[in-house]
């Protein structure tokens, strides 16, 4: 429910004036009221609501009048009419002339706030849509940039536009945006009006992704009681996109690589071969040929998805986004918040600028969200920033390439491994997804290092 957001009620009958407004204002809108036509096209100059319940039939001047009058004043405020009943002429004549849903009389209260809810829903979705199309500093697509090392990137992907390339490896670190590039791809490729697919490899479980990705025939496990599609092939003629790919496990690794070898596939319990007909893009913030060494990742899985790959550079490698970046997010998130944040000091700026972003491109998408939402100066000052940007670099960019010296007498590398498992392990109680992140590498990685050493789990 979008609280806060004012309504105004246009309509002559007191008591229906007074009935809708007591209910909106319940529902947590402002609200305010109008007698006519005419009183509504003054409000609205004067109050800018954002958005017009109203009648169609009143005196002075009637609500579809009123309608067209705000269009041919370019007024952007979306209207729900209230018709009489059976009214459908009348109900016709408001949606072309932009009306975005109407009520008949006599309506119910629940209806008009779901109504309300909706259509406000979608001017907000609508408006983001229209700004980030109409955003000139947007380099390619929705992706901002004009860091040398975006247009570099921005160029490939241009190669790649009528290239049905077979498979599209994206690497880059976490927060960096690689959805996005994966989204532009699909969207601007030979199989731009197929459909895409995502699936998250590292959310979903071992037991569960090969069914996910693949589909299974009914009775094929305990659960499986009616036959399902897999992604596979609900993305035919379009794109699947296999995000964090490297915390998939090696199983499925190995059913991935044949599929993508022959471009046919079983569903898990099946005995039909079914075409692959899809793009692949898949995406890892890990270091896939590092994982081919440790053995916790296929080397010919890891060559077959390596065809093309896009390197998405951090925050920290195109320092000289970061303004327009800013930029982009308190006007995007002006819009969302109905906020009036104008622009950001430069004692700040200097201060994000020097900053390492280690959660990239994400991380200051947040702290500029949090800060156009909770603070109430038009200027963001170096005092708002979060304090780990005043004071100095975060825990973990900290943390990041530390040393460890070497004694002269030398060392066990073997033994400091294992230390450093145990440490992780016991830090962690044993959570091993909690453990990996500890040290940096997969959960697959760490269950490899693990039997190396006969730590267990």
């Amino acid at each position: 429910m979008p609280q806060g957001a004012t309504i105004l009620v246009c309509d002559d009958e007191e008591l229906i004036r007074w009935s809708l407004a007591e209910h909106l204002r319940s529902e947590g809108f402002i609200v305010i009221e109008a007698e006519d036509g005419l009183d509504a096209l003054d409000k609205v100059e004067r109050h800018a609501p954002d958005l017009m319940i109203s009648d169609i039939k009143m005196p002075r001047m009637d609500g579809l009048t009123a309608l067209r009058t705000l269009r041919e004043r370019d007024f952007d405020l979306p209207v729900i009419m209230l018709t009489a009943h059976g009214a459908v002429d009348s109900a016709i004549e408001a949606t072309e002339l932009g009306a975005k849903a109407y009520l008949a009389k006599p309506f119910d209260l629940r209806e008009v706030g779901l109504a309300v809810t909706r259509v406000l829903e979608q001017h907000r979705l609508a408006n983001e849509v229209r700004y980030l199309r109409d955003q000139q500093q947007a380099s390619y697509a929705s992706i901002i940039g004009q860091s040398s090392a975006m247009k570099r990137l921005f160029e490939l992907l241009r190669r790649l536009e009528d290239v049905e390339a077979p498979t599209v490896l994206l690497r880059g670190e976490s927060g960096t945006g690689k959805d996005l590039i994966a989204h532009a791809i699909h969207d601007r490729g030979p199989r731009k009006d197929g459909p895409m697919m995502e699936v998250d490899c590292a959310s979903l479980p071992e037991q569960l992704i090969e069914s996910e990705l693949f589909g299974h025939e009914r009775g094929s496990f305990t659960d499986a009681r009616t036959t399902k599609k897999g992604l596979f092939e609900v993305a035919r003629g379009g794109t699947i996109f296999l995000d964090e790919i490297g915390e998939m496990s090696p199983g499925t690794q190995a059913k991935l690589l044949r599929a993508l070898e022959n471009r046919r596939f079983k569903r898990v319990g099946g005995v039909a071969d079914i075409q692959l007909d899809a793009g692949v893009i898949a995406a890892t913030n890990r270091d896939l040929a590092a994982e081919v060494k440790a053995g916790t990742f296929r080397e010919d899985l890891f060559f077959r998805l390596n065809v093309i790959q896009v390197e998405v550079p951090p925050l920290r490698e195109r320092r000289e986004d970061i303004p327009v970046l800013v930029d982009h997010f308190i006007r995007r998130f002006n819009r969302e918040f109905r906020r009036d944040v104008k622009a950001v000091s430069q004692e700040a700026m200097k201060l994000l600028l020097a900053y390492g972003w280690p959660g990239n491109v994400r991380e200051l998408r947040n702290i500029v969200e949090r800060i156009v939402i909770l603070e109430t100066q038009e200027v963001i000052g170096a005092e708002q920033l979060p304090s780990e940007i005043r004071y100095g670099q975060s825990r973990r960019e900290a943390t990041r390439g530390t040393t460890f010296i070497l004694p002269d007498e030398g060392c066990d590398l073997e033994e400091v491994e294992r230390s450093l498992l145990r440490q992780a392990m016991d830090r962690t109680s044993g959570n091993q997804s909690a453990a990996a992140r500890l040290l940096g590498i997969s959960r697959y990685a760490l269950r490899y290092r693990l039997e190396k050493h006969q730590l267990g789990s």
